[in-house]
């Protein structure tokens, strides 16, 4: 099959962050790799007028292109996440909050809120020599709890899958750009956000040898790291963009 049509390709010239994704896309008619991508948005190069391209803060959209068709007074516009990858096996980080937030939006019962937060450490381990005395791990609770929280988990995957990927309102993400990180010969390929929450979200909902909580390919797991600041004990959510090459 054709590379285009699969929506992956080559790129000469690297990526290094989402300033050169905005650059690409405004430089559309002549870079490939933007006519590439307005093709796979299904857009008629020889109809666009003009296309713009800013990057969007603090939502699941990272770039919003706005495209301008001739003959047409409406303006499209597509809104873009966009994963940066230098290596094979890059985890990525799609959501992370307190569980206090993610009780908000959710409307979470409070027997799962204690256990996520006995699980990011917020509440103290219940148990007799925790594997780590700051948090409990999720084969740690109780056979009863582990039945519990699974099956919230199984009854909320739609919902859970959609917010942390795509996101809601205006500036909801309607596509995942994952470009590889590399100085040259870099890989692209972008996927409609439906497919990629299909991908990634739909799937066994399970607890992992490790320990944690696993919703398809879609880790769900205590932040750690940052110094041993408290933000370590937010809830994070992690896949890993790269697996989408890999796919026929």
């Amino acid at each position: 099959m054709n590379l285009i049509e699969r929506g992956s390709q080559t790129a000469k010239d690297g990526f290094r962050n989402e300033d050169d994704i905005v650059k690409k896309f405004n430089d559309w008619k002549k870079d490939k790799d933007a006519q590439a991508w307005l093709v796979l948005m299904k857009y008629k190069l020889s109809e666009i007028e003009y296309v713009e391209a800013i990057i969007i803060s603090g939502y699941k959209t990272d770039v919003q292109v706005q495209v301008t068709i001739k003959l047409k007074k409406a303006i499209d516009v597509e809104n873009l996440q966009v994963k940066l990858v230098s290596n094979p096996k890059g985890f990525n980080q799609i959501d992370k909050r307190w569980v206090d937030k993610y009780t908000e939006m959710w409307d979470i019962p409070k027997s799962i809120v204690s256990i996520l937060k006995r699980y990011t450490g917020e509440e103290k381990p219940k148990i007799q020599k925790p594997k780590d005395k700051r948090r409990m791990f999720a084969n740690e609770f109780t056979k009863a709890e582990q039945k519990t929280m699974l099956k919230w988990l199984k009854k909320n995957q739609s919902l859970i899958i959609s917010d942390i990927l795509k996101g809601q309102g205006k500036f909801a993400a309607e596509w995942m750009l994952v470009a590889q990180k590399v100085a040259k010969n870099a890989r692209w390929i972008l996927k409609p956000m439906n497919f990629c929450m299909n991908y990634f979200g739909n799937g066994k909902i399970e607890i992992t040898t490790r320990g944690n909580f696993k919703i398809g390919r879609i880790t769900m797991q205590r932040k750690g790291g940052d110094g041993g600041r408290d933000t370590a004990k937010m809830l994070q959510f992690k896949i890993n963009p790269a697996e989408l090459f890999d796919i026929e």
